[in-house]
């Protein structure tokens, strides 16, 4: 059995885990030894990263590595398209993802308490996310995602539901582009994403509402 590293509101363990429900893999999910970002996880796992998988003797610490190795080794469902140009764009997109989308959106984790709040700077944070999301609709417009969830899809429904529980929290003003809606409704209508964010939305919710009214400063996840 596949064996994960993972706390539960890790992003890129919930993007991880729309990819193991999607290919209905077996997995077991184990806490960072001694606590994320201790020096005993950093023994097993250098980087620190979570997720990080265990599969017999490999170990991999990139939930990109993870994604592509999985898709090989267990093809069905395909996450990637026949044609080379067709992978580049779904790659492009998880990409995007992950460079440029959730950095902005992590941003934001430091002041989810609010004794964190003094020096937050709205008017900053709310110009990067609509830049970041309006870029993410002309991508889309660009390159249309097909009907079938691929390794490019897989985190855009998790960092859209912080997003959702943020800007309300925050006091931000952002319109979330009617195109990133449309496609972040397509996503919903895969089982393995509707499973997937049923179950980690709430733990999501309880954990921003504890966090909130806690001194102690955010891992991050």
């Amino acid at each position: 059995m596949l064996q994960i590293y993972t706390i539960p509101v890790s992003l890129y363990s919930a993007k991880l885990r729309i990819l193991l429900r999607h290919k209905q893999l077996a997995w077991e999910e184990v806490p960072p030894p001694g606590g994320y970002g201790s020096i005993e996880y950093r023994q097993i796992v250098p980087a620190g990263n979570l997720p990080a998988l265990r599969d017999g003797s490999l170990l991999l610490a990139d939930s990109e590595a993870i994604a592509e190795y999985l898709n090989e080794v267990h093809p069905e469902p395909p996450m990637l398209p026949d044609t080379a140009a067709s992978r580049a764009t779904v790659r492009e997109r998880s990409r995007y993802h992950d460079t440029r989308l959730e950095p902005a959106v992590r941003a934001l984790f430091q002041y989810i308490p609010e004794c964190k709040r003094g020096g937050f700077e709205a008017r900053h944070h709310m110009g990067v996310l609509v830049d970041r999301l309006e870029s993410l609709g002309h991508l889309l417009e660009k390159a249309p995602p097909s009907s079938t969830l691929t390794l490019g899809d897989c985190g855009f429904p998790v960092t859209l539901c912080w997003l959702d529980l943020l800007i309300p929290l925050l006091g931000l003003h952002v319109d979330i582009p009617v195109r990133v809606l449309e496609y972040r409704d397509s996503l919903h209508h895969h089982k393995a994403v509707v499973e997937e964010m049923a179950d980690y939305r709430p733990k999501l919710e309880a954990w921003i509402k504890q966090r909130v009214v806690e001194e102690a400063s955010l891992p991050n996840i």
